[in-house]
């Protein structure tokens, strides 16, 4: 019997302009056995896991861990890595797996993971609201994480009839997906519920907000950053800058001199 898995896009690759610096967002429901050691280059992943547990594994490294409920892996592959995500035996996992590009100059820099567990991360406290930071700010609370490209990460959870405002950069590019509940968002009060996406508009110079209130009891992951405007193109788990590029990667995944 096969296993379960149930993948759907929350963003489609392709749009690279509109969505610089993220990807695509891929959402999946998968049980061990879904996915094999698989490799990357060139940009990273950063896998939110709503429920269950995920166990990871790096062959560069030899390292892995276990991730569970509201924590985050921020893989950086870089010029390589061969990887897998594995929900624990007799778990059915449901993950958020976001891909953020990298710019030229760090394509081919050193694999890092940092495994940003939830109860590990700086919380702002608001009357109504929790704002959980796994990169970049909310107001006067920052995080550790480090960044390639600048990027922040906010898990909000808000009670109804409540507001957070969150402050980014007026340069970024970003988006909201609505976890559970429903709110309105920004200053045109557009609403959302559940597995619905809101992109930003664009802040330009300066800083800008937006203003967040929940309708129901509102989860949901705001991602933002700085947009790299890079050619980008993307074959299969391979994310760089020309053709070439690519050709090389697959070339020396198959040859296996792709792990520096």
């Amino acid at each position: 019997m096969s296993p379960i898995h149930a993948a759907g896009p929350v963003i489609e690759p392709g749009n690279w302009a509109k969505n610089d610096p993220f990807l695509l967002m891929m959402e999946d429901e998968f049980q061990k056995g879904s996915f094999d050691i698989h490799p990357h280059r060139g940009m990273e992943t950063v896998t939110y896991v709503i429920a269950g547990q995920i166990e990871h594994y790096d062959t560069h490294s030899g390292e892995g861990g276990v991730l569970g409920p509201g924590d985050v892996q921020w893989m950086t592959a870089g010029s390589g890595v061969e990887h897998n995500e594995v929900p624990s035996e007799g778990i059915t996992a449901r993950s958020l797996q976001l891909w953020v590009n990298l710019p030229r100059e760090h394509k081919m820099t050193q694999p890092r993971y940092q495994n940003l567990k939830s109860e590990a991360m700086p919380i702002r406290q608001e009357k109504g609201a929790t704002i959980k930071v796994f990169s970049g700010s909310s107001k006067d609370t920052v995080s550790s994480t480090l960044n390639y490209v600048p990027v922040t990460m906010v898990e909000m959870l808000i009670e109804p009839g409540f507001t957070v405002t969150q402050d980014l950069p007026g340069s970024y590019n970003g988006f909201i997906y609505v976890l559970e509940g429903s709110g309105t968002f920004g200053h045109n009060n557009m609403t959302a519920s559940q597995s619905q996406v809101l992109w930003l508009g664009e802040g330009g110079s300066g800083t800008g907000e937006i203003d967040i209130t929940a309708i129901n009891p509102l989860r949901l992951l705001l991602y933002a950053g700085e947009p790299i405007k890079e050619p980008v193109v993307a074959r299969g788990p391979f994310v760089m800058n020309t053709e070439r590029e690519i050709t090389e990667a697959f070339s020396e995944y198959r040859q296996g001199t792709f792990l520096k």
